[in-house]
């Protein structure tokens, strides 16, 4: 079912399903897009998507560059080298295509080349989105080539501030792309322990937006569905790669997920957006490390819902036929961690105790702890960071 094509809006205008890519430049024409800037993961250049892309554009008319100097974290410079690449080229348009990085960088682009302020006043603080000039933001075209972020997907990314080795959740609504291809053929390559971290990256954003406590149902109906399709599919995702089926559902889920968190995240994003900075640790997998011992800090919280999730995504019952709530919850994403190779433990990255009073200031500033089901303090999230680095629960 998930292998057929269709188009969406949710309320991203989607094109899902295999072999999508072909459409690119029809999306450029929804778009209004004539000079686009392809904005690309280093890897992605002289690969048959780039070269396939670069010429279904230039056999349509169309006349496109690329820019790939970004890195995992994306930094300011890599932003600023994104706007001077627009702005020389002469461009109407950006297309992001990659995994979250180059989906971030590609949207801010987009967005800042009609700002004069910088990048830092449009911090996902209140209403500092107001600030901006939206007069010449330019259209997105949004294509993962992961299944992990949601950027795609989002009015949000993640910038490194690298005078303050800060990440910056920066937000505007014009950010949402006008168009998405969602073509799970682009996913068929990613290795095993990629696949591995984008997809506990959705998990962290499908299980986070659910315990969130804002009241948002709509949201938390979409997040238990990302899960389920996260428990059926990741693992067979990893195992076998070229399943079509399994690929096009977690790209799904974490479609899913980045829907679902306008409702908030909480303390895992807000612990490894710090960690990941400072360390530069891959994302997906240093939520997947945290994962266990948040949701354990939070447990007396998240209780209640836990229960109702875990009957919801059909994890096994005790001997009386009632879900076993919390419990079940935490067995099955340990019992994840395991099969997806995730390492246990913070010091299993090269995180050091001696940074978790940084880690941890950091982290109840960062805009994702407002939504943490418990309210953070510095002393809990180093209570977090104990318990992940020794690999016991807090």
């Amino acid at each position: 079912m998930t292998t057929a094509r269709a188009n969406w809006s949710y309320p991203t205008t989607i094109w899902f399903g295999a072999g999508r890519m072909r459409d690119l430049a029809d999306a450029c024409a929804e778009a209004g897009m004539s000079r686009p800037l392809i904005v690309a993961d280093p890897f992605l250049s002289g690969q048959p998507v780039m070269e396939e892309a670069l010429g279904q554009l230039q056999r349509r008319g169309l006349k496109p560059a690329v820019f790939d100097r970004l890195q995992g974290n994306p930094t300011s410079q890599n932003l600023d080298d994104g706007i001077a690449a627009f702005r020389s080229g002469g461009h109407d348009g950006v297309i992001a295509i990659g995994g979250g990085s180059a989906l971030d960088v590609g949207k801010t682009v987009a967005f800042m080349v009609a700002q004069k302020r910088p990048v830092w006043d449009f911090e996902d603080i209140g209403d500092y989105w107001r600030r901006a000039d939206e007069q010449g933001i330019a259209p997105i075209i949004a294509i993962p080539t992961t299944a992990g972020t949601g950027s795609e997907v989002g009015r949000a990314t993640v910038i490194t501030n690298e005078v303050t080795h800060e990440k910056k959740i920066i937000f505007h609504p014009k950010m949402m792309p006008r168009v998405v291809i969602a073509d799970p053929e682009l996913t068929i390559g990613l290795p095993p322990a990629l696949t591995a971290g984008t997809g506990m990256d959705a998990l962290a954003h499908n299980l986070e937006a659910y315990f969130s406590p804002t009241l948002h149902p709509m949201a938390d109906a979409i997040a238990v569905e990302g899960t389920r399709l996260l428990r059926s599919h990741l693992v067979g995702a990893f195992r076998q790669g070229s399943d079509i089926e399994a690929r096009a559902n977690v790209m799904i889920a974490a479609m899913m997920g980045a829907v679902s968190f306008q409702k908030g995240l909480g303390a895992i994003h807000s612990l490894s957006h710090p960690i990941g900075a400072i360390y530069g640790s891959h994302h997906g997998l240093t939520n997947g490390v945290l994962m266990p011992y948040v949701l354990a800090s939070n447990r007396e919280a998240i209780s209640d819902k836990a229960r109702h999730l875990v009957r919801c995504i059909g994890l096994e019952c005790d001997g009386a036929g009632e879900p076993r709530g919390f419990d079940a919850l935490l067995h099955w994403v340990l019992q994840l961690r395991s099969e997806l190779r995730i390492p246990h433990t913070l010091g299993e990255l090269g995180v050091h105790r001696g940074d978790f009073a940084r880690i941890a200031d950091m982290a109840v500033r960062d805009p994702t702890a407002g939504t943490n089901p418990v309210p953070l303090t510095v002393e809990s999230c180093i209570r977090i960071l104990e318990a992940a680095y020794d690999g016991g629960r807090s």
